[in-house]
């Protein structure tokens, strides 16, 4: 088992975007209960299964599996529950670490997130210039919830 700890920010500015081409995804959930989830992802020619645990704190348990990308197609397309998450991932070195930058489109176009992913949860960093508010606890963008409750669809203030 792999224990994934990650941090989550909002994204202030397109500073990032020049830096790297981004990879389209196509993501899915089997099962998005909390602590028990299941998500298919193709991420250009490569497809994962991916289980998640429950999070405690900024940590949780993390199985993934590559699987064919027929299967992936077919898993997305039948088992998934819909609607699909469709995004841009940029990866961007900065500081030591690999950012990732997530661009969503459809239902969640205009949300953009970085990610960072930690070795432990007191692990200091330095964040770029275009990363904001941190929102690593809030479950309006887990990817697991973003289908269930679009972004376009929260109240704008």
């Amino acid at each position: 088992m792999g224990i994934e700890i990650e941090r989550k920010f909002l994204v202030v500015d397109d500073g990032w975007k020049h830096q790297v081409d981004g990879v389209f995804m196509r993501q899915g959930y089997i099962c998005s209960e909390p602590g028990r989830i299941v998500r298919v992802r193709i991420e250009g020619e490569r497809s994962m299964l991916t289980i998640k645990g429950k999070t405690e704190g900024i940590s949780r348990g993390e199985w993934e599996y590559p699987i064919s990308l027929e299967d992936a197609r077919q898993l997305l397309d039948v088992l998934c529950e819909k609607p699909l998450i469709e995004k841009n991932r940029y990866r961007i070195p900065f500081g030591g670490f690999v950012w990732e930058v997530d661009e969503f489109f459809g239902d969640n176009a205009g949300l953009i997130v970085a990610e960072i992913e930690l070795e432990s949860e007191s692990q200091s960093f330095v964040k770029p210039d275009w990363v904001g508010q941190e929102v690593s606890q809030d479950s309006r963008y887990a990817n697991a919830n973003l289908f269930k409750y679009p972004f376009q669809s929260w109240p704008k203030i």
